[in-house]
């Protein structure tokens, strides 16, 4: 049976700041012992003649995407929603195809839901030729008002991700959704998940790695829920000029990388507007290990990891003393 969030039950919320909207041990034992068996299930796979991308994919989990909007034409190739409610396109709780991961202009517009639409557009600004697979994991009400999203839909979502990679070509998972309800600071404070942990591994077996942000609460001893599990990618944010954002959270033995939290990006309509936050840092990060591992595709996941900690740019702030930020130039040179 699959657990459901630890009590009190949290929701995802977007990482998004006010601005608007040593290689870890731990984690090379995650990249380099993994299991022989991979566990799948969950929404059904693409439909058989669909062809396998022939450039690097992502997979972005967030809350909706304006498919139509013209900088998605050449990018956007396919479109899946999972929630717990009855609030896809068909008033199922599952869809795939053309327009699953889209809603209606005036509840994609407003309450949240245009976070998708901009992290998307932040992975094709990262690499223009990168194709994205848009999974929808956020439900709204009848009023326009975003549902709670349990443990639950995280795993059908890396479920259908772990079904369908080689389909897609996907290389990296971006989930720019998360929450803070932690156990007490100086504890092991992460919330003890085991089924998301099992399927982050699963894709780590497969050489898929799952990015998910720190958080923005300028909590600099604990990060974020799912980002705190061990197996993820965890992704805090750096300002224009190098050095880590105040507001965003930090473990030293649990962050992996930093990339750029300030960003301009294409919101629902094409407006282009300022964005600030882990979010973004997050979607960069997943972007620029797809990027990297198109380049070397012989590289293992634990090589890759390797490369990108070895290249790093050192950056810190008044209250954070060392941190990685990727350069993506050095590691495609390294």
């Amino acid at each position: 049976m699959e657990q459901s969030f630890p009590s009190p039950s949290p929701k995802l919320v977007p990482d998004v700041s006010g601005v608007c909207q040593a290689l870890e041990m731990t984690k090379l034992i995650y990249a380099i012992a993994i299991s022989l068996s991979i566990l799948v299930g969950g929404v059904a796979s693409a439909n058989e003649t669909q062809l396998s991308s022939p450039h690097p994919t992502i997979a972005i989990l967030d809350t909706a995407i304006e498919g139509t909007n013209p900088i998605f034409t050449s990018s956007l190739i396919f479109e899946v929603c999972v929630t717990e409610w009855s609030a896809c396109p068909n008033s199922l709780s599952e869809m795939e195809g053309p327009s699953s991961a889209s809603l209606p202009l005036p509840v994609i517009s407003k309450n949240g839901f245009d976070h998708g639409t901009q992290m998307a557009s932040l992975a094709i600004s990262t690499n223009p030729n990168i194709k994205i697979v848009f999974v929808r994991i956020i439900g709204a009400n009848a009023q326009g008002f975003r549902q709670a999203t349990s443990e639950k839909t995280v795993v059908s979502a890396l479920n259908w991700v772990l079904k369908n990679k080689d389909r897609f070509n996907i290389q990296a998972v971006s989930m720019s959704q998360g929450h803070h309800n932690l156990g007490p600071a100086g504890t092991d404070y992460c919330p003890k998940t085991p089924i998301t942990e099992g399927k982050i591994q699963d894709l780590i077996n497969v050489g898929v790695p799952v990015f998910f942000p720190t958080g923005n609460a300028r909590d600099h001893s604990r990060i974020d829920w799912p980002a705190c599990i061990p197996a993820s990618i965890a992704i805090g944010a750096t300002m224009p000029a190098g050095s880590i954002a105040i507001y965003s959270n930090h473990d030293p033995l649990r962050t992996d990388f930093f990339a750029k939290g300030q960003n301009r990006v294409t919101t629902v309509g094409g407006r282009v507007i300022n964005s600030g936050g882990t979010s973004g840092s997050t979607v960069i990060a997943a972007t620029q290990w797809a990027t990297l591992k198109a380049a070397k595709p012989n590289l293992t996941y634990s090589e890759i990891y390797e490369l990108l900690s070895r290249t790093a740019t050192f950056t810190y702030n008044s209250k954070i003393t060392s941190g990685r930020l990727i350069n993506l130039e050095a590691a495609l040179k390294g």
